[in-house]
C-alpha cells in the first residue's frame, strides 16, 4: 500500500477508534500478529501503530509474543472477554445450555476458557450426587493434565504447542499425569483427530473427565465444555457414552456465543 493511500485511509479512521480497531484485529485473528500485519490490514501507518501498540503494551490490553516482534492479547484483553462474556444475558442462556447437559448426563458439568497458564473455569452445574469434585468457578487448571487442557493445546499451531511442551511446565498431578512430551504430542495428536479429549486421572486421583471444543464463528476454540465424575461412578469408558450430548451442547453455546 503506497505511503499516500496509507495517510488517506488513516485520516478516515477517528483518532479514538484507531486502538479499538487494532485490538478488535489482534483478537479476530487469533494469532500473534506483526505490527506490518496491522498496518496492511487497516491502512494506519506504521509510526500510528508502533505507537498505539505501545501504549496498548504498557496497559496491559497487548503483550509480547515468544519472537518479541509479535503481539497477542494481554492480561486485561482477556479479562475484558471473560467479563463480556459473563454479562448476564449470556452467563442466563449459557447456564440453562449447562443444566440441560448436567441433567442428561446425571454429573457436573464445566465451561472452561483458556488463559496463558491454564484453563479457567467460567461456569459451572453441579451434579446432584452427594460425591462430586469440587472445583468452583475462578478455578485454574493446568493444560497438560486436565481433558479441557489438552482440548486446548490439540487446536494450537504446531511453533506454539512446541513452546508449551518444551517449557519444563508438565509437573505430574497423580501417577497417571503425561509428562513425557513426545508421549503428550501423541495423545493430543489423537485428540486433534478425534474432536474430544479425556482426563483417565490425570489431574486428579479418582476422576475422570471427557471434554469436547466449543467454537467461534471462524471454527477456532473459544472454551470447552466438559462433564467429570468420580471414578466410583464413571471410568473414562462408560463417560464416552455422554459424547454426542457434550457435542450438542457445544454446538448450542458455540451458536450462543455467535449470535
Amino acid at each position: 500500500m503506497a505511503e499516500t493511500e496509507t495517510q488517506d485511509k488513516e485520516t478516515q479512521i477517528p483518532t479514538n477508534l484507531r486502538l479499538l480497531l487494532i485490538l478488535e484485529e489482534v483478537a479476530r485473528r487469533g494469532v500473534a500478529v506483526k505490527p506490518s500485519d496491522l498496518v496492511e490490514a487497516l491502512g494506519l501507518a506504521k509510526p500510528t501503530v508502533h505507537r498505539l501498540l505501545h501504549t496498548a503494551e504498557t496497559e496491559g490490553f497487548l503483550q509480547r509474543d515468544l519472537d518479541g516482534r509479535s503481539y497477542g492479547p494481554g492480561r486485561r484483553l482477556r479479562l475484558l472477554s471473560v467479563n463480556t462474556m459473563s454479562s448476564e444475558h449470556l452467563r442466563t442462556a449459557r447456564l440453562a445450555i449447562l443444566r440441560s447437559v448436567a441433567e442428561e448426563v446425571g454429573e457436573t458439568c464445566n465451561l472452561a476458557i483458556p488463559d496463558r497458564e491454564g484453563m479457567i473455569y467460567l461456569d459451572r452445574v453441579e451434579t446432584k450426587w452427594p460425591l462430586r469434585i469440587q472445583l468452583p468457578v475462578g478455578t485454574q487448571v493446568p493444560f497438560h493434565c486436565t481433558a479441557s487442557g489438552k482440548m486446548y493445546l490439540s487446536t494450537l499451531r504446531q511453533k506454539t504447542l512446541d513452546g508449551v511442551l518444551s517449557a519444563g511446565n508438565l509437573q505430574p498431578n497423580t501417577e497417571r499425569s503425561l509428562t513425557d512430551p513426545k508421549v503428550l504430542r501423541a495423545e493430543i495428536q489423537n485428540i486433534a483427530v478425534n474432536r474430544f479429549s479425556t482426563d483417565d486421572e490425570e489431574f486428579m486421583a479418582g476422576m475422570t473427565a471427557l471434554a469436547v471444543p466449543v467454537l467461534d464463528g471462524q471454527g477456532r476454540l473459544v472454551g470447552t465444555l466438559s462433564v467429570h465424575a468420580p471414578t466410583q461412578r464413571h471410568d473414562v469408558n462408560s463417560l464416552m457414552s455422554f459424547l454426542g450430548i457434550l457435542q450438542k451442547g457445544a454446538d448450542e453455546l458455540s451458536a450462543l456465543l455467535n449470535e
